[in-house]
């Protein structure tokens, strides 16, 4: 996945969820944050960051964040990315446990969640995959959520149910960035996450983590990366 217009910029200061003052061109402007997370340990004042320039009129804001310098990582910050990184490597064959896909849909729904890929393979199996995008990086260890998420619960809990009626059930964690020592759920932010994730696990439903390689104006999915739920 490509961006275009990319510019670089300098974070300032993080008004709400979805806005941020942003220095660019020697001007203070407003950028739309496309992530609701936290994010507290990348968005810091005068750090370096990325932004979609954006030529809509009818757009609130100029500009969009994209990625964020952390030290040497260039971590992208694009919550809307993972889905679509996530279906083009299955497309291409990339994510080795899930292989021989003849059919992807988006966004389906399944009793009371809606799940993020809807496949099927050529041996007739069926399955689901929630995708969530991870940019929380301590120390080379990176964490998902970086804030209590009763959604991403519930998703989990109706996946276990998906795979006790016969679908095969994935949770794909795309780690928004490289080099990273391994995945782990994030207990000390939503105990009860990292509950449920176990509870998957013990189902039946598979837990991956896959790195990306990030530049300015890109994301691939790349490597898979070891989970650590216990």
């Amino acid at each position: 996945m490509k961006y275009d217009n990319i510019k670089l910029a300098k974070f300032i200061s993080r008004k709400n969820r979805f806005i941020a003052e942003i220095e660019i061109d020697n001007k203070i402007e407003l950028c739309h944050v496309k992530n609701t997370g936290r994010c507290k340990e990348l968005l810091i004042k005068g750090v370096d960051i990325f932004v979609q320039e954006n030529n809509n009129e009818n757009r609130k804001t100029k500009y969009s964040l994209i990625c964020v310098k952390k030290g040497n990582l260039l971590i992208n910050m694009d919550s809307q990315i993972p889905n679509y990184v996530a279906k083009e490597a299955i497309e291409n064959g990339i994510i080795d446990e899930i292989k021989n896909v003849i059919s992807i849909k988006q966004e389906v729904k399944y009793k009371n969640s809606r799940f993020d890929i809807y496949f099927e393979k050529e041996n007739n199996l069926k399955g689901f995959i929630e995708i969530k995008g991870v940019t929380l990086e301590e120390n080379g260890i990176v964490k998902f959520p970086d804030a209590p998420s009763e959604r991403a619960i519930k998703h989990i809990n109706e996946l276990i149910e998906a795979k006790k009626e016969g679908y095969e059930a994935y949770i794909l964690f795309v780690i928004q960035l490289k080099d990273v020592k391994h995945f782990e759920p994030n207990k000390e932010t939503h105990y009860a996450f990292y509950e449920a994730l176990k509870n998957a696990k013990n189902n039946g439903v598979h837990i991956l983590a896959y790195d990306c390689f990030v530049t300015f104006n890109e994301i691939l999915l790349k490597d898979k990366v070891d989970v650590i739920i216990d």
